[in-house]
């Protein structure tokens, strides 16, 4: 008999289904497989310590001086170390041009994390917007230039503030003490130190000297390593120059002249003072000038010497050399007389004098003082044409003055075969060739000195003396002078120059100016005036010149009193005693 299963009783309504387990037992850990893993990761360690070994290898033995090279050099610096500038002299040894010490303010870049901030503490003492020095504290370079020139004190309150990546390097700083005493001499520098004008320019290798350098390591501040190696060559020093100007002469020589070219409205105006002895230039002065200590405000014309520079014509001033080679070829003597007519015709062309006249007789003596145009060229006629030229030459005409200085012009003198048939009476009286100032001063330099040419000399220091070349006999060059002596006074041009004490010489002349736009006179003048003293034994010279004056008047009346006014003072400067009695003044 079988028996049936008892019933299931009904699930819970609200009971769910346990679900069955599903994790596995773990299996239990081979040994085999251990092993493999612990190989697995020796042979990466393995690999891993190799790849080291190799890299450590490569940089120590085949790398290892390159990088550390290149370690060197990232903190290695070298900056330069500027030679002294030489100073520039006045005949007496004083500076007019000197370097004082300054600081440069450098920044490397990449050591400056916030250049608004650095510029922001920057500003107030370098007086820049923040704005611009920003710019310059931005960028990876290690070395840039901030500000240049700078007094030791700025940088001391620079320094004072600690700024990260800001240095210095030690330089100088060309000051001209006199300010524009000179200037048109000496010349200026710009802001690397190199000469851009004047003697500046034309001596900058003597005066400039050989930069050296120094080499250092710096540490994570900028700061040199001061255990680390360094190198360094010092610097040479540039050599002075010493000049043949005087100081106070050229000063009063620029006074008198500014003086002038005001109060006659001038465009320009220029002054030589010269020896006539030895050549050397006392004063060579031009207006407008420029102070040196900042030539960046000037206007560039007035950063040359005009008494170098500019060409024009002489005018009568001319005449002295003209009446020298009359006497000295003996076509006529200071008391030879010529009929002097009101004008006088030559291949075609009228000549005049300053004022009309009659029919006059006059001999030498008084044409000259009279400076008469008609009676110079009557006679000039008593010689050759050629030689007259080459008189002209002698006295230095159409030559460089050998003074080298930057921008000078040697004029203009036109050869023979150009001449046309009124060459020859238009150069006699100053007309129809051009010179500069120190040329025609050094023609009357050669008069004072008893008829030998003297090359003019500006620099004194390691010059040699020039040699001298006689042009007239002692004889004509004493009578030329005793007629200059008639031109100021009373009966003369000139009784405006004479000097009371002194015997004194000289010649007016009133030039025409020649427009280059047109190549015509367009009526502006020029006014001069060169003269010499004592006339016995003259140790001075001194020509003025005075460009497109608005006032109209003669050489005499604008530069006689201006040479009046330098030669006294020159003459007392030099201990020049005066003499008992004289024909002027």
């Amino acid at each position: 008999m079988s028996t049936a299963a008892p019933p299931r009783r009904p699930a819970p309504a609200n009971r769910r289904p346990q679900p069955r387990p599903t994790t596995r037992a773990p299996r239990p850990l081979r040994l085999g497989n251990a092993r493999r893993r612990a190989g697995v990761l020796f042979i990466a360690a393995v690999i891993v310590l190799c790849a080291f070994a190799v890299r450590l290898l490569e940089i120590q033995a085949f790398r290892g001086d390159a990088l550390a090279a290149a370690a060197i050099d990232q903190r290695t610096t070298t900056v330069t170390v500027l030679a002294d500038r030489g100073d520039i002299l006045d005949a007496n040894g004083v500076p007019l041009a000197s370097s004082v010490e300054a600081r440069n303010v450098t920044a490397d870049q990449t050591l400056i994390t916030d250049p608004y901030s650095t510029a922001r503490e920057l500003a107030p003492v370098l007086g820049e917007s923040v704005t611009d020095l920003a710019a310059r504290l931005t960028g990876d370079r290690r070395f840039v230039y901030v500000a240049k020139a700078i007094s030791p004190e700025q940088w001391r309150q620079i320094d004072d503030l600690g700024l990260i990546g800001i240095f210095s390097e030690t330089t100088t700083k060309r000051i001209y003490p006199a300010d524009s005493v000179g200037a048109n001499v000496v010349g200026f520098v710009g802001s690397d130190g190199q000469g851009l004008g004047g003697v500046e320019y034309a001596f900058d290798d003597v005066l400039s000297g050989t930069d050296g350098y120094r080499t250092y390591e710096r540490g994570a501040g900028g700061a040199a390593i001061p255990t680390a190696d360094m190198s360094h060559q010092d610097p040479i020093a540039g050599s002075p120059v010493s000049l043949t100007i005087d100081r106070d002469i050229q000063y009063v020589a620029q006074r008198a002249l500014a003086n002038e070219v005001a109060a006659s409205g001038a465009e320009s105006g220029s002054i030589v003072v010269m020896d006539p002895r030895t050549g050397h230039i006392l004063a060579l002065a031009s207006v407008p000038s420029f102070d040196p200590n900042d030539p960046g405000s000037a206007d560039p014309d007035n950063l040359g010497n005009r008494a170098l520079s500019d060409a024009f014509e002489p005018g009568s001033t001319a005449k002295i050399m003209t009446i020298a080679a009359v006497l000295e070829e003996g076509g006529a003597a200071p008391t030879t007389v010529f009929k002097v007519p009101g004008t006088l015709e030559r291949s075609g062309k009228r000549f005049h004098d300053a004022s009309e006249h009659g029919t006059y007789n006059w001999d030498l003596t008084t044409i000259f003082s009279q400076s008469s145009n008609i009676g110079t060229i009557l006679a000039a006629e008593t010689i050759d044409e050629g030689v007259y030229y080459d008189y002209l030459r002698k006295f230095g005409m159409g030559e460089p003055t050998g003074l080298n200085f930057p921008g000078e012009t040697q004029g203009f003198l036109p050869p023979m075969d150009e001449w046309s048939g009124t060459t020859f009476p238009t150069l006699t009286f100053g007309q129809g060739f051009s010179i500069n100032a120190v040329q025609i001063a050094g023609a009357f330099a050669t008069i004072a000195n008893d008829g030998v040419r003297v090359p003019p000399t500006l620099v004194a220091s390691g010059a040699v003396a020039p040699e001298g070349t006689r042009v007239v006999s002692e004889h004509t060059a004493r009578t030329v002078r005793e007629m200059l002596e008639k031109v100021v006074t009373d009966e003369g041009t000139a009784p405006m120059a004479g000097i009371p004490g002194y015997r004194v010489g000289g010649k007016t002349g009133t030039a025409q100016v020649i427009n280059p736009e047109c190549g015509c006179y367009d009526g502006s003048t020029i006014g001069s005036f060169i003269g010499m003293a004592p006339i016995e034994a003259p140790e001075l010279v001194v020509g003025v010149t005075i460009v497109r004056p608005k006032v109209e008047q003669l050489g005499g009346e604008l530069a006689g009193p201006v040479f009046r006014e330098v030669m006294t003072y020159a003459l007392q400067a030099r201990r020049v005693a005066p003499v008992t009695s004289t024909n002027n003044g």
